[in-house]
């Protein structure tokens, strides 16, 4: 499978508060979950659905997070699927599928032209002439 390639994007709004935490040799992390809407809506309840994503993030991209990144926030996430398990305290076995965030970011926000408020103040119709190269 050398042409197997691992890389996630997703858009969404933070969950929670992300949770940081140092590991005993000092390396920065950082959990937190994504809410991600899904396209369509549920056909019995006609609800838009969504789902929770898990995402871990180390080092300076941790940091970042931990300083500029609270609840509620759309964020943007880059990264890698990753499984493990793990044993419980039960002794039963607990699988964990997250993101491996590489890059959190904000998105970018379309400018708004001044005093326009959103508007289309400062934009002018063009005519049509079909001599457009496009």
């Amino acid at each position: 499978m050398s042409n197997a390639y691992n890389h996630v994007t997703i858009i969404g709004n933070l969950c929670n508060e992300p949770e940081f935490a140092t590991t005993q040799s000092g390396i920065s992390r950082v959990n937190f979950r994504v809410g991600v809407q899904r396209r369509f809506k549920d056909k019995q309840t006609g609800q838009k659905v969504a789902d929770f994503i898990s995402v871990v993030a180390w080092r300076n991209t941790a940091e970042f997070v931990r300083q500029y990144m609270h609840k509620g926030d759309l964020v943007v996430v880059d990264g890698e699927i990753q499984t493990r398990s793990y044993e419980a305290q039960d002794g039963s076995k607990r699988y964990v599928t997250e993101i491996n965030a590489e890059d959190v970011r904000r998105p970018i926000q379309r400018a708004v032209a001044q005093g326009g408020g959103g508007s289309d103040e400062g934009f002018v119709e063009v005519e049509d002439t079909g001599d457009l190269p496009f």
